[in-house]
C-alpha cells in the first residue's frame, strides 16, 4: 500500500492528476485501451477540472478511455445527486472520449436491470484479462463506506456478483454498484480523501481492527494489483 499525504485537496488533486495521466500514458504504450471506473462524492470535482484543463486535456489520449463508474445512485440523469451527470459536469463533457466508450450505470431502468446490464458490459470487457479495469478511483465517506458498500449492509460480503443493486433505508433510495469482487482485481485502485470528517474513519481503516462491517473500505484488498491513498493533512491527522 502506498500513502502520500498533501497539505490540502487542491494540491492532492494536483499529485493525482499529474500520476494518473502518467499511468495512462505508461498503460497505451503496451495496451490499445485504458479502462477507469469514475467515483461520486465531492472530492473527484476537483480532479475532474484538472484532467479536463492543460496541460491533461492534451496529454491524456481521450479516444483510447473507457469510461466507468464505482456505484451509482437510482435517480435520474438529470438530479444533481447522480454520479454520471457530475462526471459529465466536470470532465466529460470538456474532453472527447468517444459516447461508445462511456458506459453509466442507467438509471432509466429498474434499479436490478440496470445491475444486470452493467455487469454483463463488464464481463464483455474483462473475461479475458488478467486484470479487471487499469485504474478505479475511490472515496471513502465519514462513516467509511466507500463505492455503495455502506456499514452493515449485505452488499459488503458480495463474493460472486460484479455489480448488484440494493435499497438503501438510511437513504430511502435504490444504489447501484460495483462489488468489491470486481473491484479488488484491477490493476491500480487509488483512494482520494480529504477533510477532518474522514480522519477518525480513516485511522481505522487503515491501523484499527479488521471489521468491515464497521469499516467497509478495509474490504478493497487488490489481488494482484495497486493500491493507493492520497490524503490530504486534515484527513491524515489521527495517523500520527
Amino acid at each position: 500500500m502506498d500513502l502520500q499525504v498533501y497539505s490540502d485537496a487542491q494540491q492532492l488533486s494536483q499529485a493525482a492528476a499529474k500520476w494518473i495521466a502518467g499511468l495512462i500514458a505508461e498503460t497505451l504504450k503496451v495496451r490499445d485501451r485504458f479502462t477507469i471506473a469514475l467515483s461520486g462524492g465531492s472530492t473527484p470535482k476537483l480532479l475532474h477540472k484538472i484532467l479536463a484543463a492543460a496541460p491533461y486535456k492534451e496529454q491524456i489520449d481521450w479516444s483510447k478511455m473507457h469510461i466507468f463508474w464505482g456505484d451509482e445512485r437510482a435517480v435520474p440523469f438529470e438530479d444533481d445527486r447522480n454520479n454520471a451527470k457530475m462526471a459529465y459536469d466536470t470532465l466529460l463533457n470538456f474532453v472527447p472520449v468517444p459516447p461508445s466508450q462511456i458506459h453509466v450505470m442507467r438509471t432509466d431502468i429498474g434499479p436490478e436491470e440496470s445491475a444486470i446490464e452493467y455487469e454483463k458490459i463488464l464481463h464483455q470487457y474483462f473475461d479475458k484479462t488478467s486484470n479487471s479495469f487499469d485504474l478505479v478511483l475511490l472515496g471513502m465517506g465519514d462513516d467509511g463506506h466507500t463505492l455503495s458498500l455502506f456499514p452493515g449492509t449485505a452488499i459488503v460480503h458480495e463474493e460472486k456478483a460484479w455489480a448488484k443493486a440494493f435499497f438503501l433505508p438510511a437513504q430511502d433510495m435504490f444504489r447501484i454498484t460495483l462489488t468489491k469482487t470486481i473491484v479488488n482485481n484491477a490493476a491500480h485502485i487509488a483512494f482520494l480523501t480529504t477533510g477532518t470528517g474522514k480522519a477518525h474513519a480513516l485511522k481505522e481503516v487503515l491501523k484499527g481492527a479488521y471489521n468491515p462491517d464497521l469499516y467497509p473500505s478495509q474490504e478493497i484488498k487488490p489481488v494482484s494489483g495497486e493500491l493507493h491513498w492520497f490524503v490530504d493533512e486534515a484527513a491524515a491527522a489521527n495517523l500520527k
